[in-house]
């Protein structure tokens, strides 16, 4: 009898820790479950982590994550409103809210990343296509604002020093290209944002929120990348021998002008050096003056002298009467 009891109580432990087994469940960190009956959902999320219970055999728990998910589409070629083709990359963050609706509607993350496919992508094409390339590529207007205080710059230059007139021939070059920049009224924050707003109205039915979206990477599509940059090459190729031509301008007026200046060196100089050497010979002939008009005959025989070494040379042939005056000082030796 005791024997039996025994066996019994045995059994109806173990039945109790197999019933306490099938019918526990544990909900870790970062997931929410669901507790289905014979298939059907009921009662609230369980979204509090650690051990819950279930009705074994009867009941099933099914797990789904509350965490942020990341969703990455598939780059697709999309049109703009200014009829360029172009390759959109996004990526998104998202993250289960109603477990509930999402296991009714979607079942599971598989079928949730279907329906964000069809629902992100077709949201980013028709926001994409609305407006032009500009708006999906630039977020503000500060090169529109740069250019504008470069502008405002230049003319402050133009009106303070007129001297300076081909560094704003370079400005008005600049903002000849500048020109050619569109101002944008949305921009690529704000397109994500409206690609947010329109897809999360929908993506709530399905229990799911949709948190951020990016526009990844944009480019062109590859049977026209290769003419933009043949284009974007060729303009600033043009653009820089805009600007070599005004350097060399300016490099001809300042070798101009320093030859102007240099000549203008030069004959001063000049002017200056001949006054010198004019006051100087003055003084030589005063001061010589002074000299020979103590003695006369002295001053006579000395350039008597000076004429004869000038004249009378190796190779030297003169032809001259014995009474030549000219010889006088030599017939006074003999």
């Amino acid at each position: 009898m005791k024997q039996y009891k025994a066996i019994l109580m045995t059994g109806i432990v173990i039945l109790a820790a197999i019933l306490f087994a099938s019918s526990a469940f544990v909900v870790r960190e970062g997931r929410q479950a669901i507790i289905t009956q014979f298939g059907r959902p009921i009662g609230r999320p369980i979204t509090e982590a650690g051990l819950h219970f279930r009705i074994p055999l009867i009941q099933e728990a099914r797990f789904v994550d509350k965490r942020i998910l990341v969703w990455d589409g598939d780059p697709e070629q999309i049109p703009t409103k200014d009829k360029k083709f172009i390759m959109v990359d996004t990526t998104a963050r998202w993250k289960i809210v109603d477990a509930l609706k999402f296991i009714q509607t979607v079942e599971d993350e598989r079928g949730a990343r279907n329906r964000l496919d069809t629902i992100l992508d077709g949201v980013t094409r028709d926001t994409i296509s609305s407006y032009n390339l500009v708006e999906a590529v630039r977020n503000s207007n500060s090169i529109l604002d740069k250019i504008k205080e470069i502008q405002e710059k230049a003319q402050l230059l133009k009106q303070s020093n007129k001297e300076k007139a081909s560094k704003d021939q370079l400005i008005s070059e600049q903002e000849e290209v500048f020109g050619e920049i569109e101002a944008i009224s949305q921009g690529r924050e704000k397109l994500s944002q409206v690609i947010v707003a329109k897809a999360d109205s929908e993506l709530k039915d399905l229990g799911i929120q949709l948190i951020d979206l990016q526009l990844r990477r944009i480019a062109y599509e590859e049977s026209v990348e290769q003419k933009v940059f043949e284009r974007m090459i060729s303009e600033r190729k043009r653009f820089a021998e805009k600007i070599r031509s005004i350097g060399k301008g300016e490099q001809a007026k300042i070798r101009g002008k320093i030859d102007l200046d240099l000549k203008r060196i030069q004959s001063k100089a000049y002017r200056k050096s001949q006054a010198i050497k004019g006051k100087a010979e003055a003084k030589s002939v005063k001061i010589y003056a002074q000299a020979f008009s103590k003695n006369p005959s002295f001053f006579e025989f000395l350039r008597t002298l000076e004429a004869y070494d000038k004249s009378l040379k190796n190779d030297a042939d003169l032809i001259l009467s014995t009474d030549s005056e000219f010889l006088k000082y030599l017939r006074q030796v003999r």
